[in-house]
């Protein structure tokens, strides 16, 4: 328990230290994100606030004594790849295949270098394990890189990312200490930590944007992270626990799909048909639509801890009631609806 305490204390000091630091240097060096028409921000604000992220992590997570851990060691190899990448990104707007061939690159490297592979997942209707045998390694990555790309996606609205990822960051630990996995404990108190101090200077009015870079580290740890720790311990609920922790952002990409498939358009399109829009055009302030947005992760967190403390048959009651609810909180908003046009790629979701 103490060890967890300073662990997170840890990264959350760090983070409020070095994000100030990067947000002098990114304005030294011009490395901001200048406003487009799809922009909520009106003036250039300076990126580099997911190396800080970052690096608070890996301090923390040194301190916590993580680095025994191959697994752990691998996350953070990788994860460094995958602030690269999203630090490359956010400077020169790489290619979408681009971008994806180096989440890839990145994942295969933690699957087969480090080993860190979803092997089988529990399946309650058979009570039994499902063994993935040789598509082990392709579905972990898979599974990586579609964690990376949600967070990433969210990332539309000062706060909201980093919030998101420390809910679930937040609730990922909680399972993790109650099955008493010490490796993703450590990982998960680090990055709820990071992106807490981050968030400090992230919330409307930023201060400094975490850019591809942030967002993209944030969601592929907490991919791995379910990976290591929490979906070997919870054999009882299995997936469920993750996709419930980041169930915001997965659903939001999730209507984005099947919204822009329906309309004949690629699912790569950018659009202002997210959750965080329909809710701005509600009325709600950006403040507001961000705290609505954070209760809503918290909600889903909550279900997903309450999950691991209940029967098969009753997690699956549980799982049942969140979906209806998500199905009919969408319809009612109309999240499943094309209400505006398509728009030009912009650099970075990190606005």
């Amino acid at each position: 328990m103490w060890n967890t305490a300073l662990v997170f204390l840890s990264a959350l000091v760090l983070s409020l230290m070095l994000t100030p630091l990067m947000r002098r240097l990114a304005l030294r060096i011009g490395f901001v994100d200048r406003p487009v028409a799809r922009s909520m921000h009106k003036e250039p604000k300076p990126y580099l606030g997911g190396v800080a992220i970052f690096a608070a992590f890996a301090v923390a997570v040194a301190i916590g004594g993580g680095l025994a851990d191959r697994g752990v060691v691998g996350m953070l190899v990788t994860g460094f790849l995958v602030v690269l990448l999203g630090v490359v990104d956010d400077r020169v707007c790489l290619s979408p295949r681009t971008k994806l061939a180096g989440q890839i690159v990145a994942a295969a490297l933690l699957v087969y270098g480090f080993d860190v592979q979803i092997n089988s997942i529990y399946s309650p209707l058979g009570d039994r394990y499902v063994q993935f045998g040789i598509l082990a390694g392709p579905l972990t990555i898979l599974w990586l890189v579609a964690f990376t790309n949600v967070v990433n996606l969210i990332d539309g609205l000062d706060g909201l990312a980093a919030g998101i990822s420390t809910i679930a960051s937040l609730t990922l630990l909680i399972v993790a200490m109650q099955e008493g996995s010490s490796s993703a404990v450590v990982v998960t108190a680090a990055l709820a930590g990071g992106a807490m101090g981050f968030l400090r200077y992230n919330f409307n009015p930023a201060k400094i944007f975490m850019g591809d870079a942030g967002a993209m580290f944030l969601g592929f740890v907490l991919g791995a992270v379910s990976v290591l720790g929490v979906m070997k311990t919870t054999a009882t609920v299995g997936v469920v626990v993750p996709v419930m922790a980041l169930g915001l952002p997965i659903m939001d990409t999730a209507f984005a799909i099947v919204r822009r498939l329906a309309s004949g358009r690629s699912i790569g399109e950018a659009d202002k048909d997210h959750l965080h829009h329909r809710l701005l055009r509600l009325g709600l302030s950006h403040r507001t639509t961000v705290l609505v947005m954070w209760a809503i992760s918290a909600w889903l967190g909550l279900s997903a801890v309450a999950v691991t403390e209940v029967a098969a048959s009753e997690a699956l009651v549980i799982v049942g009631a969140v979906f209806v609810a998500i199905i009919w909180g969408a319809r009612k908003i109309g999240l499943l609806r094309v209400t505006q046009e398509p728009e030009a790629r912009h650099r970075s979701a990190g606005d």
